[in-house]
């Protein structure tokens, strides 16, 4: 798959600082030099804790390559503003997802998924799945 055509991540978080480190660690886990388009959206635009719409649609926007946009959420209000933004339905690049996934163990899943090549629904299943990975 061309780089132009590969499924592109949003990390969103209520932390700037949280979704910058769990983007950094997928890209390092993933290979370091893939190019993987990988955003995060973090904190509020005056850099407090929470989420915040434009932030969102902005990571989206700047990953986006045409195959589609996996986003992964932390917390409650996190899921609760990418639902709205999907609701409203202009806000976010076409083929958007919510992924259902553990934030870190999904991230890393979802970039080493993208990184290979697949395809939106691979890479949806693949941090998904980072749900069953036991510690102990």
């Amino acid at each position: 798959m061309s780089d132009d055509k590969q499924v592109g991540i949003v990390l969103v978080s209520h932390s700037a600082e949280v979704a910058a480190s769990v983007a950094e660690l997928a890209k390092g886990l993933a290979g370091g030099g893939v190019s993987v388009p990988v955003a995060p959206a973090g904190g509020t635009e005056g850099g407090g804790l929470g989420t915040s719409s434009e932030l969102i649609a902005a990571a989206a926007a700047s990953v986006d390559r045409g195959a589609g946009v996996a986003v992964l959420t932390d917390l409650g209000s996190a899921v609760l503003t990418v639902k709205a933004l999907l609701a409203e339905g202009d806000e976010l690049p076409g083929n958007t997802r919510l992924v259902d996934a553990p934030f870190v163990e999904g991230a890393v899943a979802a970039v080493v998924t993208a990184a290979a090549g697949a395809d939106l629904a691979a890479v949806e299943a693949a941090a998904a799945e980072a749900y069953t990975y036991r510690k102990v």
